[in-house]
């Protein structure tokens, strides 16, 4: 479908400009390829312009990653030219040939049940889920974001178990409620972030958003939040194969409702798990462990090491001497049970790293070792 707003200028003068923006559309764009993706939209009406314009508004961040969003299914095709180069920087190389992989069999996994808990204090598994014919959130109308809830809700209403849950819609909750469940980490507020308001996903707040967990508040979902749906299982404690256990009993039982009622997540053989941001495609899986590392930490290339055992990092609350987050670094390309054992080994080694400079151990030239495999 021809994009009828590139007669009135050329794609020279709507070329945006790139120079200080540090993100994968930037690196990747060209005004050779933008003239040729300008004349193109996707079935709903998704523009390469719609596509990039979170990048191209958030200059200032040292680093946005992907600075483009998808705006439906169809966005990964008819824009692949972008995309293919964007999530080839993002995922370690992996290629427009390539094909994800899936395995949620935590019978798998070599550890993760009694981590010290000392250094690991909670452990999380979270996915995001997009629904096949619905325009993702970047894009959507207000009737299909409504039409997201109505779908999910009807099918979290089906969990059964330990892991029965209710629903409770933003728009409905009083600002004691609100405040309560923010506390206790189950709500979501509106995002702040530029990022978020240039991706267009903040639009018509907080209408057809809402939140669902079990009595034990140990298994959620967020409906319409960054994506139409993600899904978390937390543990106050190391054991992250019980999170993730409960995960995967909670998302295939969420899943055959999804199917019984004549709708079906968004998933190819290439890209996986098809969500808004690329960063996310694969398994859309994040494992995170809350730790405390206070003399590793502060190590000057803690993430040099991180990022050599596939991890991220980030404060999980703003206090002094907080634990961090720890989690890995994408998921496409390989499998769930990959990348939960990817966070269980670096986790592990992390304590060990930590417990040696506990007793006083220089652990440079280890660090350095790691450096250069």
């Amino acid at each position: 479908m021809p994009n009828l707003n590139t007669a009135r200028y050329t794609s020279r003068e709507e070329y945006p400009y790139l120079e200080n923006n540090n993100n994968h559309m930037a690196h990747c764009l060209t005004e050779d390829m933008y003239k040729r993706l300008r004349a193109r939209t996707t079935p709903s009406g998704f523009s390469i312009d719609d596509c990039i314009q979170t990048g191209v508004d958030n200059q200032g961040y040292p680093f946005i990653d992907d600075g483009c969003v998808a705006g439906d299914e169809e966005s990964y095709d008819v824009f692949a030219e972008l995309f293919d180069q964007v999530i080839e920087a993002r995922h370690n190389g992996f290629k427009k040939t390539d094909k994800h992989k899936t395995d949620c069999n935590p019978d798998n996994l070599t550890g993760g049940e009694n981590m010290d808990e000392k250094y690991v204090v909670s452990s999380l598994v979270k996915c995001s889920r997009s629904i096949r014919g619905l325009c993702l959130p970047p894009h959507c109308s207000r009737a299909e974001r409504r039409k997201t809830e109505e779908i999910v809700r009807e099918a979290l209403a089906k969990v059964d178990g330990q892991l029965r849950g209710k629903y409770m819609s933003l728009r409905e909750l009083s600002s004691v409620e609100q405040a309560k469940l923010l506390q206790e980490k189950l709500l979501f507020p509106k995002p702040t972030s530029s990022v978020m308001s240039s991706s267009n996903i903040t639009r018509d707040w907080p209408d057809a958003r809402g939140i669902w967990y079990n009595e034990k508040k140990n298994f959620f979902a967020w409906v319409n939040e960054e994506d139409h749906l993600q899904v978390t299982s937390k543990q106050n404690d190391g054991n992250v194969k019980e999170a993730f256990c409960r995960w995967c009993e909670g998302m295939t039982e969420i899943e055959n409702h999804i199917k019984s009622d004549g709708w079906e997540f968004i998933w190819n053989e290439h890209l996986g798990y098809i969500v808004s941001c690329p960063s996310n495609l694969g398994t859309a899986l994040r494992v995170e462990m809350g730790m405390k590392l206070p003399l590793l930490s502060r190590q000057p290339r803690f993430e040099m090491l991180l990022k050599k055992l596939r991890l991220q990092s980030g404060a999980t609350d703003e206090k002094e001497g907080s634990p961090i987050s720890v989690y890995n670094a994408g998921g496409l390309g390989y499998s769930e049970t990959e990348l939960v054992q990817t966070v269980i080994d670096g986790v592990e080694y992390l304590i060990s790293m930590e417990k040696k400079l506990e007793a006083g151990d220089n652990v440079e030239s280890e660090i350095e070792a790691l450096k250069q495999k």
